[in-house]
């Protein structure tokens, strides 16, 4: 029962959120429009804005709803470089962990009741090596990062383990986004943001640790001999 209700309360804010069309407010041209009258009242409530910016932040990914990449660079606009990094990195990871946390209690029992068997190595080796595996999938833009937070809900890796991962792993394109986001009036859209050569630069960054292991497992074997 406590399970039904809290999807139905989920269920009834995402759709309360596209029903009052919220997302108009979380869109570039919104902001870049309003950016002057916004920036006037954050210099005047500072506070206030930090933490309501920060709740916003954490409900959006908590929820799995569109908006974080448009936070993002509003982050950067309103708060700087330095402020506006922490500021998203906290709260994408605390969203993204009730994310997690969600699914985890909602669908576990039931995917574990269904396929159990059939997913029991998958589960094993994300228990062993979910760290690996949740960095690499934080860094190559592959999947959307809700779907990751739901997917890794349905496995056995450690809370405090996708916590910390996520933050590690979010954090270079966090600080990519709130950068140009201190130059928001030049952006036109979220798309051209990721060049080529940056991807392939997030891509070696997540298969270093695949690596390191690898080399460890290799001087280990060759000291075991």
């Amino acid at each position: 029962m406590k399970k039904i209700l809290l999807v139905l309360f989920v269920a009834s804010l995402v759709v309360a959120y596209f029903a009052l069309d919220l997302g108009e407010y979380l869109s570039l041209e919104h902001f870049k429009a309003q950016q002057a009258e916004i920036l006037k009242a954050k210099d005047t409530h500072p506070e206030l804005y930090l933490i309501g910016f920060f709740l916003i932040y954490v409900a959006i990914t908590g929820l799995s709803i569109p908006g974080a990449a448009i936070m993002t660079l509003i982050a950067g606009a309103l708060f700087g470089l330095i402020i506006g990094t922490i500021l998203v990195s906290f709260a994408s990871t605390i969203g993204a962990t009730l994310a997690f946390l969600g699914s985890r209690y909602v669908f576990r029992d039931w995917v574990q009741s269904k396929f159990g068997e059939r997913l029991k190595a998958i589960d094993d080796g994300l228990t062993k090596d979910g760290a690996f595996y949740l960095f690499t999938l934080r860094l190559i833009p592959v999947f959307p990062f809700f779907v990751i937070n739901l997917l890794m809900g349905l496995t056995g890796i450690r809370t405090w383990t996708f916590f910390w991962v996520s933050q590690l792993g979010m954090l270079a394109g966090t600080i990519v986004y709130v950068n140009a986001g201190t130059q928001i009036s030049q952006i036109e859209s979220t798309a051209g943001l990721l060049s080529p050569t940056l991807i392939g630069s997030f891509v070696l960054l997540a298969f270093f640790p695949w690596v390191a292991k690898g080399l460890i497992a290799y001087v280990n074997g060759r000291r075991g001999k």
